[in-house]
């Protein structure tokens, strides 16, 4: 068989499997395995089989993955996202669009003790839209806002994305978490923005809040009760920018600072613990799964030579930088219509890495764009994982299409961020380039 054809039967194989339900990382490992007894032998396959998941586990680097999971655990099952989105609610609410906004800051700042944009979405969700839902806003613009502002977790440190790219690619860990805080910052504004502009000119979208005299008492009591999620992104997040920890000691010292506030404050008893454990092992145990197949797949990719004629379709493209960024865009927004997006990030790094950089491209800068567009992908039907996580926290609520449409308003202006983050490269380099 060609390498054309050994790619279509892998990817429709592939596709085949994901529509009949099977888990991602199942799919891609099947797959591979398929291909490595067909091209070399079954013990081939067998041999790899054995070897990449004791390497994916080994991996001293991918420890911080469990570590940033478990603090966001911590921080959810201890009631803190809940008193982050009280606060931004009192203070925003006169503003227009004041809960999307509170929703869409909350998601940020919770982003950034969790790692985790699946889990702040789902936050969101079950905090923000009865909220929204109660005070006449419109379904699109409550939906849509708690599915795209979860992706700011993709970003704002801690980030899992950006441990698992700096892993695989070969990259400073500690910079890819810096480059990320202005993006992610610059996206919860755009989006901001966009959520103000709207409920301005439409006023029914969002519904002004009734007054309410007892708003001061209330904003001083909510903003009281969010100083120990500020003292643990204050702490994770000053201690990695200012070099006292790794970021695989960030993620220890970011769990173990969350338990302490948590019990401190008697907010974690003994079942909290367990369920924060629990949540986590299965989280790390799911992201290891995935990147167990991930990484059989790619093995298969360079043991077919699908990954050199990628390489050679998307090479002319490399003497033009901005060409290559626009193919690579385009890879992953078509990947991330089906794909699991850390199985895209893993899939793509050990093709797209060489080629960007013989291209002189900036690693940590390709990473937050490889980021984002994995981001983008979250909210991109039919497979959009986001938007399948509200549905699932929101229940009837929340149709599909609803969500979906809602996501519309924020993927324009992801076009417009990833144009700035492609025109200005500081946005992303000037924190790593300033503190390492």
């Amino acid at each position: 068989m060609t390498t054309g054809l050994i790619a279509a039967a892998a990817i429709a194989a592939l596709l085949g499997l994901l529509a009949a339900g099977m888990p991602v990382g199942a799919a891609l490992g099947i797959v591979a395995l398929a291909g490595f007894a067909h091209l070399a032998s079954v013990d081939a396959a067998l041999s790899v089989l054995r070897a990449v998941p004791f390497q994916v586990a080994a991996s001293w680097e991918l420890t911080a993955i469990p570590m940033f999971l478990l603090m966001g655990a911590v921080v959810t099952r201890a009631g803190m996202a809940t008193d982050l989105f009280d606060a931004a609610r009192l203070w925003l609410a006169p503003v227009p669009g004041g809960l999307a906004v509170s929703a869409n800051l909350a998601a940020a700042g919770f982003g950034a003790a969790s790692g985790s944009s699946l889990a702040a979405s789902a936050a969101m969700t079950r905090l923000a839209v009865p909220e929204m839902l109660r005070h006449g806003y419109d379904r699109s613009l409550a939906a849509g806002v708690v599915a795209s502002a979860g992706t700011l977790a993709a970003l704002i440190p801690p980030s899992v994305m950006f441990v698992l790219y700096g892993v695989f690619a070969e990259v400073s860990i500690a910079a890819l978490l810096m480059a990320g805080l202005l993006p992610g910052l610059l996206t919860a504004a755009a989006y901001t923005a966009m959520i103000v502009a709207r409920c301005r000119l439409n006023p029914a979208l969002a519904p002004p809040l009734p007054p309410n005299p007892r708003h001061l008492q209330e904003r001083r009591r909510a903003t009281a009760r969010v100083w120990p999620l500020a003292a643990l992104m204050a702490g994770v997040i000053g201690a990695l920018y200012g070099g006292l920890v790794t970021p695989t000691e960030a993620g220890a010292a970011g769990a173990a600072l969350a338990l302490a506030l948590a019990v401190a404050q008697r907010r974690l008893g003994w079942r909290g613990l367990g369920d924060s454990l629990r949540d986590a092992v299965t989280t790390t145990a799911q992201i290891f799964f995935v990147a167990v197949g991930a990484i059989l797949f790619t093995r298969f990719l360079a043991l077919a030579g699908i990954g050199a004629a990628l390489a050679d379709a998307v090479g002319p493209w490399a003497d033009d930088p901005l060409f290559l960024i626009a193919a690579m865009a385009g890879v992953y927004l078509v990947l991330g219509m089906f794909l699991d997006p850390i199985g895209i990030m893993l899939i793509t790094i050990p093709v797209f890495g060489p080629i960007a950089t013989a291209a002189g491209l900036d690693p940590v800068w390709l990473g937050v764009l490889v980021v984002k567009f994995v981001e983008i992908g979250l909210l991109t039907p039919p497979v959009g994982f986001q938007v399948y996580v509200v549905r699932g926290a929101a229940g009837e609520a929340l149709p599909l299409g609803t969500i979906f449409r809602g996501c519309g308003w924020f993927l324009a202006c992801e076009v417009v961020i990833v144009a700035l983050l492609i025109a200005f490269p500081p946005i992303s380099l000037a924190l790593p380039g300033a503190l390492l």
